[in-house]
């Protein structure tokens, strides 16, 4: 029997649960009652990806992630590869280009020393392929029992351009929604080896960075309005934050929504819906309407974005809420999801 640890409890818990940490509605909920009121603060409101901030005249995007993936080597990437490539696309949904990060390490007592030196030569890797330099860090050791071999921590900073404003409160009716590729790679990956399931081909993580792509589509317009890595909660998550956040419905049409045949199958066997698994290498994006056709032609160019497509857009109607439009014609809601459908995915 596979070892499932409930990822979406009941609400008003009183002790942190799993679901806590699935970037649904019980993580907004954390954040919302509990961290927001102690710290406060109009950055921190924002509640992006990453902070924009000014800081001797130049707009940085400021950004933090723990990673905390089990197992820590997956096919298509490691925990390693994750920890960097996380923080470069959280930069990169505020359209900067990643300069610095810095490092944690959290090791178990006992994890064996050339598992930690393949994590380090992952990350450094992936930072050099980023562009992007590891300035600084820090490591920790627990007892053993007391951890899960490793976790990472990455922070990291970059220069907005001029001109560039990403955020969702810039979303309006008439918007087009953009995906850069097929969802739901990444957590069937993991879950494939995590549990020893097999769906007839190898699924790899679509871990990447994607500064190069946003870098592509800033260069036909630095009018878009958002961009989102759908990370943990999936497409459905990111969606859901962005129709709250400007006061805008979302329509999807659901058969446009890439899902790659494998994670279709795998989603179909396990009871999952591929608009909530977890991504590592895509990203969503809100665009005028009169730029979109040539932000799409500049995605498709680009390796990471050659299998984008046009998907929904935003309207005036039912504000806050995101539905598709069944290939049946028939038209159901796509809901925050409570918790998460595969804890642990990054």
């Amino acid at each position: 029997m596979l070892s499932w640890t409930c990822p979406a409890p009941l609400r008003d818990q009183p002790r942190v649960v799993m679901g806590h940490g699935g970037g649904g509605a019980l993580s907004a909920e954390l954040v919302q009652h509990v961290f927001a009121p102690a710290f406060g603060g109009e950055v921190l409101a924002q509640l992006g990806d990453s902070a924009a901030v000014t800081l001797g005249g130049a707009r940085l995007a400021f950004s933090t992630d723990s990673y905390v993936v089990r197992p820590l080597f997956f096919p298509g990437g490691s925990i390693g590869d994750l920890a960097v490539n996380g923080t470069v696309n959280d930069l990169a949904m505020s359209g900067a280009r990643a300069a610095y990060l810095s490092c944690g390490f959290i090791l178990e007592e006992g994890v064996e020393m050339p598992v930690v030196a393949r994590v380090a030569r992952a990350m450094g890797d992936a930072a050099r392929a980023a562009g992007v330099e590891v300035v600084t860090g820090d490591t920790k050791v627990v007892e053993a029992g007391h951890g899960d071999g490793i976790y990472v921590n990455t922070a990291g900073i970059g220069l907005i351009p001029a001109g560039v404003d990403l955020r969702p409160q810039r979303v309006v009716p008439g918007d087009v929604v953009i995906v850069s590729g097929p969802i739901g790679v990444h957590g069937v990956a993991i879950m494939s080896v995590r549990e020893g399931l097999e769906f007839g081909v190898e699924i790899e993580s679509d871990c990447a960075a994607l500064g190069g792509l946003v870098d592509a589509m800033l260069a036909v317009t630095p009018d878009l309005h958002v961009l989102r890595d759908p990370t943990r909660g999936g497409l459905a998550a990111s969606l859901n934050e962005i129709a709250a956040a400007s006061g805008t419905g979302v329509v999807l049409r659901e058969r446009d929504i890439p899902v790659p045949p494998a994670v279709a199958n795998a989603c179909a066997i396990l009871g999952l819906d591929p608009m909530y698994v977890a991504n590592e290498g895509k990203l969503v994006a809100f665009v005028p309407r009169e730029h979109a056709e040539e932000v799409l032609a500049a995605m498709r160019a680009h390796p990471l974005g050659a299998e984008a497509r046009i998907i929904g857009e935003a309207v005036p109607d039912h504000p806050g809420t995101v539905v598709a439009r069944t290939g049946l014609g028939g038209t159901r809601v796509v809901d925050l999801p409570i918790g998460e459908q595969l804890p642990r995915i990054c």
